[in-house]
């Protein structure tokens, strides 16, 4: 095949996995934000129903390193592309039955049990999602292109965001209240199937990774990939979960946590707010461009330690910017907040393979983003709800400049591993 149109191809299926990923978890997070709480738990007050909505929402964050080990284990075995297909259609089918829920006025505790289980299903997918695309681009990267075919899957993420912020914005300007709590939320989940049918076909189509190809050709996979993982690698994992912090909390503290204050307690429209979040998500994607480039000329390290100091910043300015009163000020808010998340999030997909030996790559990497997705991901937006309803959302921010300090102390810690992850 002509390595133009093999790469096209390549960087096109590790692209689209993660826009379905984010898509589908940036659907979750904004139906958990507006609607879910109402919808699923029972009547108390509308602080704790969103509390509720984001405990579930939260789950898959815990559901995700089950699915990193599981899909690991077969990545590291059998291959990247055979575990990818499988990881895209458990997180699609997941996605796709939560438009068919009965609501806790028609079923009761059913309904948050059906809601949580789909929810759990989505994680345990996306689990072995992230760490597979992100292999499947750098290890067919030509050498000193890692970081740009490594944010292919990073680009996904604006794209999967721009779609589902998108959608959303156009039912809320095309459906009345009513109507789009009684039925218009379920929409976006029933479209995730396009998104899911493209992600297949294109990976369907692709081979097994060069490096993957030639690490069998030395040696036989590990019968138990993870067990080799933990026994010899396992200070390289947790300094990569630490490196992936930042852009967990950065990102749902700007998107989940700030919209349901946004629509709730700031007062902004549903429709006034999610522009706001659509034209901030350009920032996310030129800060994705600047590190990428920079990570080439300088090493992904390097750029993500970078990213990390300007997150400890930005974490300090977040709760009063969100809390300023001026929609102009939240813009550059969240503006600034997603330009620092792409300059975190960036250089993670040819940052993390550094770390460790290609015939357990697929665990390690997927472990370990996935374990700081738990951090930054369901702890960070959480406690800032609680914070939020103490009358204390102005400190939210605090939480993303510790999710900074830990970003910053993983990429550190990592220098010692770096040397030695080529055997």
């Amino acid at each position: 095949m002509n390595p133009i149109r093999q790469h096209a191809r390549i960087l096109t299926a590790a692209l689209t996995g993660t826009a379905v990923e984010f898509y589908d978890f940036y659907v979750y997070a904004t139906a958990a934000a507006l609607v879910f709480g109402p919808l699923f738990f029972p009547a108390e007050s509308q602080s704790a129903q969103t509390m509720l909505s984001f405990m579930s929402f939260g789950l898959a964050f815990f559901a995700r390193p089950v699915g990193a080990m599981v899909f690991g284990h077969f990545g590291d075995r059998i291959g990247r592309k055979s575990t990818l297909v499988a990881s895209l259609m458990l997180m699609g089918l997941s996605t796709l039955l939560i438009a068919f829920l009965p609501t806790y006025a028609m079923v009761g505790w059913a309904a948050p049990l059906l809601l949580c289980s789909l929810r759990f299903g989505q994680g345990f997918g996306l689990g072995g999602e992230w760490g597979g695309a992100s292999l499947l681009a750098v290890e067919y990267a030509p050498r000193g292109w890692e970081a740009r075919f490594g944010s292919a899957p990073q680009f996904g993420a604006p794209v999967g965001f721009l779609a589902a912020n998108g959608l959303f914005l156009v039912l809320g300007l095309t459906l009345s209240d009513g109507e789009f709590r009684a039925w218009g939320w379920r929409i976006p989940f029933l479209a995730s199937a396009i998104l899911v049918g493209l992600g297949l076909w294109v990976r369907l189509r692709i081979a097994e990774t060069p490096a993957f190809r030639a690490a069998l050709d030395r040696e036989a996979p590990p019968a138990v990939p993870l067990a080799r993982l933990l026994s010899r690698h396992l200070g390289a994992v947790l300094a990569g979960t630490a490196g992936a912090v930042a852009c967990f909390a950065i990102f749902y503290l700007s998107t989940a946590y700030a919209l349901a204050q946004g629509t709730s307690a700031l007062g902004y429209s549903r429709e006034t707010f999610l522009t706001v979040q659509l034209g901030a998500n350009c920032f996310f994607a030129l800060g994705i461009l600047i590190a990428v480039i920079q990570a080439d000329r300088v090493g992904s390290g390097t750029v993500l330690f970078l990213g990390s100091i300007a997150t400890i910043g930005m974490g300090f300015l977040f709760g009063p910017g969100l809390q300023s009163g001026s929609l102009l000020t939240v813009f550059a808010t969240l503006s600034a907040s997603l330009l620092v998340m792409g300059l975190v999030y960036g250089p993670l997909g040819s940052w993390l393979p550094t770390l460790l030996p290609v015939m357990v790559r697929y665990s390690g990497i997927s472990l370990a983003f996935n374990l700081g997705g738990i951090v930054g991901g369901a702890l960070a937006p959480l406690a800032a709800q609680q914070l939020a309803a103490a009358g204390q959302g102005d400190k939210a921010g605090w939480l993303m400049s510790a999710a900074g300090v830990l970003t910053g102390a993983g990429v550190l810690w990592a220098r010692k591993y770096q040397s030695s992850a080529a055997g």
